[in-house]
């Protein structure tokens, strides 16, 4: 049996306990920071980057990681006198599906804010280093309707004309799926 000063000091060292592991997993589901890829080459700067003609190669993964469609895209990138970005991108799946999306960038402190017609919550575009974070909110068909998913958007310069793009898809905080992608500039620069 134990005594109350013994309860107290176990109780005590109990909660010390859960809110250590609390820590420790939240510190597991940080993902990384634009800070990380400071000092990354090639260094990767949208407006020169995008810019011209475009390609792209991709899957999406549904929740399990599977493989749920295949597609290839491509994409007119260009920039006006003011700074402003457009991306006229073309999308053909291979179940025949063609869908489009114009992302407008315009620019802002540290970033672009990045807006679309299917976007309901605009991004913020940042980068640094190799890197670039995006996070926004896409509304995709699903059943007879849509739904809005969040689009947490990283894309990594790995040469001077070759870009990987991973998306994590979540709903409610869960995820539900994965874009992953290579855009490459094309070759007539």
């Amino acid at each position: 049996m134990q005594t109350p000063a013994i309860a107290m000091v176990v109780a005590g060292l109990r909660n010390r306990i859960w809110v250590f592991l609390s820590v420790l997993l939240l510190a597991g589901c940080a993902g990384p920071s634009l800070d990380d890829y400071q000092s990354r080459t090639p260094v990767l700067v949208p407006d020169q980057f995008f810019q011209g003609s475009l390609t792209a190669h991709g899957v999406v993964k549904n929740l399990s990681g599977e493989v749920i469609r295949a597609f290839e895209a491509d994409i007119e990138a260009s920039w006006s006198d003011d700074g402003t970005g457009t991306l006229d991108e073309v999308f053909r799946f291979d179940d025949g599906e063609v869908d489009t999306r114009v992302w407008t960038l315009t620019p802002e402190q540290d970033g672009y804010r990045a807006e679309a017609g299917d976007v309901v919550e605009p991004g913020f575009m940042e980068w640094r280093g190799n890197a670039i974070h995006m996070n926004y909110v896409l509304e995709v068909p699903y059943g007879d309707g849509t739904i809005n998913v969040r689009m947490d958007d990283w894309m990594y310069l790995v040469t001077p004309d070759t870009l990987i793009n991973e998306t994590a898809m979540s709903k409610w905080g869960i995820g539900v799926g994965e874009v992953v992608l290579v855009i490459r500039r094309s070759n007539d620069r």
